[in-house]
């Protein structure tokens, strides 16, 4: 069987850099695109400048006007982002079509056919990295691997403008050292829950029977288990299949009653349905049945629960903000989202006929 050759492109502080590209007076100093602080907003990226500060990508944006008071803050372009984006993607395409773009700023290469650069994926890397600078006048970071997962941690060693290669040979004794929280899916609360157990690498977790991480965890528990065993079959996909339309609002101030929550859902769902309406057009309402709430507390921690609707309705989402909002404790809630996830095609389209 042929070893895979993935390259994990991430571009680096993208929004902030196509920013100072187009405007080179803001270069040497600290520059974050994200939300006004008058609005409670939180930042979408910031340079590396800001980063000194302490500031990164999800701080509230009043919380880092404060660590940075010299920080400049931009409302962001995403019509030009997205342009950008488009561009990097055909110097993606010059050597392979197996591109699964996970968001503007980063993507999967399946480079494995390729024979370009003697068939190097180590050299197609540096190259796709040396024509995004020399093009677009941007920076990024790569990640070379066998597997989807290492190929992404592999792009953080060397941040900013750097590569890493993690040959096959290499794999084994890499896994065997990897701290769990590096890997995917694995945040903060998860990280502490496997240190109360003693699991710390990826070589504790090797220790362990699948059952019981899955017992534990879950899904999140079986993806555990075959990461920290250097297992992982995902293939990059070209065509990621849009699974879910969500629609969140960040209040100007905490609310603590359901009665509030209330009325701003009635709100969410209104424009979740234009939403629905906008990406699948041709499916009905009623096709749609696993809806979920998200709430963000106070003390910015984050919930959220899904259930299976008997009707899509706003009353099946009035219903499970009843049950998520026991979980406040107290807390004020300072965001209100919903979501829904889609129909696969085939499902929508019975639906439609019938």
């Amino acid at each position: 069987m042929q070893q895979r050759k993935i390259i994990h492109i991430d571009m680096d502080c993208f929004y902030a850099a196509v920013e100072m590209r187009e405007n080179p007076t803001l270069c040497g100093k600290p520059v974050a695109v994200g939300g006004a602080a008058a609005r409670r907003g939180v930042l979408s990226t910031c340079n590396y400048e800001a980063r000194k500060f302490g500031l990164h990508s999800a701080m509230p944006t009043a919380l880092a006007l404060k660590k940075c008071p010299n920080l400049i803050l931009l409302p962001g372009n995403m019509v030009l982002y997205k342009q950008v984006s488009e561009q990097i993607q055909r110097i993606f395409r010059r050597y392979t079509d197996l591109i699964e773009p996970l968001s503007l700023d980063e993507a999967y290469l399946d480079v494995s056919d390729c024979r370009l650069c003697n068939g190097s994926a180590t050299w197609i890397a540096a190259e796709i990295r040396q024509s995004i600078f020399d093009e677009l006048q941007l920076t990024a970071s790569a990640g070379i691997a066998p597997l989807k997962f290492l190929a992404k941690i592999a792009s953080e060693v060397n941040k900013p403008n750097g590569q890493f290669v993690l040959t096959p040979d290499r794999v084994d004794d890499f896994v065997l050292q990897l701290p769990l929280k590096k890997i995917p899916g694995i945040g903060p609360v998860t990280a502490q829950k496997l240190r109360t157990m003693g699991l710390h690498n990826c070589a504790d977790v090797r220790r362990l029977e699948q059952h019981v991480l899955l017992d534990l965890f879950g899904k999140l528990g079986q993806r555990i288990w075959q990461f920290s065993h250097a297992i992982d079959e995902r293939a990059v996909q070209p065509e990621r299949e849009r699974k879910s339309v969500g629609v969140e609002i960040t209040l100007s101030q905490d609310i603590r009653q359901p009665q509030q929550a209330e009325e701003i859902l009635a709100s969410l769902y209104q424009k979740l349905v234009q939403r629905l309406q906008r990406a699948q057009p041709d499916t009905p309402l009623q096709a749609y049945r696993k809806i979920g709430v998200k709430l963000k507390f106070s003390d910015f921690q984050t919930t959220t629960l899904e259930s299976r609707a008997e009707v899509f309705s706003k009353q099946a989402f009035y219903k499970l903000l009843r049950q998520i909002w026991q979980r406040a404790e107290g807390r004020g809630v300072r965001l209100i989202g919903l979501s829904v996830s889609l129909p696969h095609k085939n499902t929508a389209q019975q639906l439609s006929l019938w």
